[in-house]
């Protein structure tokens, strides 16, 4: 897939970021972004002996690390908080220092120079409350994904925010300005993502629509997809939005930095906003809960790829296998039992279990629902 010319700085950026923690998959790294590897190599080694200016098309200006004064060093504060006005004392502090700034003084000393500056607003109060926190233990164990809530435009249309986060890194893999969030867009997004960072072993979501009907019916044609994929699906309890804390969360960032500035925006200019937040987000943002890291430090692109083509359905000569009929109904030792309609048309494997006439449905390798064929016709 060709870089977009509109955010080409965005991705070479994301590009050598995550060439850093390649793990000698540096050929796959480029095919996931669409480039050659000699391409590829050409902006490293820019990088690496250039720094950002190195990404710049024609570009030599030298890297500068000047002697900073104190007068010169509170200037810097208070412009790096003017472009992010969301960002407080501590990400301010990480930020400079990861930027290699010397003599960059204590959260507490930045918090006053903004306050001298009259950039805190002292009728403001923030309230933190602390939940207990979760991770996986790798990037790509877990992907969050959600809707954030949708807002109207400058020419009457909706935009419906989709955004996917890794668990362990916090890294946003995706935030796509949609025009609405049916099955289809969401998985034509997906393919999109999954080419450049490859499958994750589950995905976390909620019980809505595309990817849920209800606690009880957790499975759309979206998500029996994603099983085929080999991806494991995993839903939110009901009502509970703190097990998606860290999608959750990443919305409300997004809504502090990026949508309360919004104006006569259309889905272009959206897009292209959310590209540029998002390298901030991954590349510059310190993440407290990273202990003031960036996203990408902790981040590294998926071992296994995306298939284009999908290999048939195997499942061994140890099961019973059978064909979901139209509307989820299954046919197995003269009864009907129901599945999701989503399965229609697929193959399925049953295998029994140590209760005599108790059989497991599994879908490829994920178990799907257990039936009782005990009793009479």
């Amino acid at each position: 897939m060709p870089w977009k010319e509109v955010s080409v700085m965005s991705l070479r950026w994301e590009f050598v970021e995550l060439a850093k923690g390649s793990n000698g998959n540096f050929s796959q790294l480029c095919r996931r972004f669409g480039i050659s590897r000699s391409k590829g190599y050409k902006w490293w080694k820019r990088y690496q002996t250039e720094g950002v200016a190195g990404l710049k098309d024609r570009s030599r200006c030298p890297h500068r690390s000047p002697r900073r004064t104190d007068r010169a060093m509170e200037r810097q504060i208070v412009s790096l908080r003017d472009r992010h006005p969301a960002w407080g004392a501590w990400k301010l502090q990480a930020r400079l220092k990861a930027l290699g700034q010397e003599g960059v003084p204590a959260p507490s000393t930045v918090h006053q120079i903004l306050r001298r500056h009259g950039r805190i607003d002292p009728a403001v109060s923030a309230q933190h409350r602390a939940w207990q926190r979760f991770e996986q233990a790798a990037p790509n164990q877990l992907w969050q994904m959600d809707f954030k809530g949708h807002f109207g435009l400058g020419n009457g249309e909706r935009c419906h925010p989709l955004t996917v986060l890794d668990d362990h890194s916090r890294y946003a893999l995706c935030l796509e300005a949609c025009r609405n969030q049916t099955g289809q867009t969401v998985q034509h997004i997906l393919r999109e993502t999954f080419r450049r960072y490859g499958l994750p072993e589950r995905m976390l979501m909620d019980n809505g629509s595309p990817w849920g009907d209800d606690a009880d019916h957790p499975y759309t044609p979206l998500t029996v997809w994603l099983l085929r994929l080999g991806i494991g699906v995993c839903h939110g309890r009901p009502y509970h939005p703190q097990t998606q804390g860290k999608e959750e969360r990443f919305h409300r960032t997004l809504q502090v930095e990026v949508l309360q500035s919004q104006s006569d925006w259309d889905h272009p200019s959206v897009q292209t906003r959310f590209d540029q937040w998002r390298q901030v987000y991954n590349h510059q943002r310190p993440h407290q809960a990273l202990g003031m890291a960036v996203p990408a430090s902790r981040y590294r692109i998926s071992a296994r790829s995306f298939p284009e083509v999908l290999p048939p359905i195997d499942y061994g000569g140890d099961a019973v296998i059978r064909k979901v009929q139209d509307h989820g109904r299954l046919s197995f030792h003269h009864r009907v039992f129901r599945l999701s309609k989503a399965f229609r048309g697929y193959p399925v494997a049953l295998r029994p279990t140590l209760t005599d006439g108790v059989w497991e449905v599994y879908f490829c390798a994920h178990r799907i629902a257990q039936i009782d064929a005990r009793g009479s016709v």
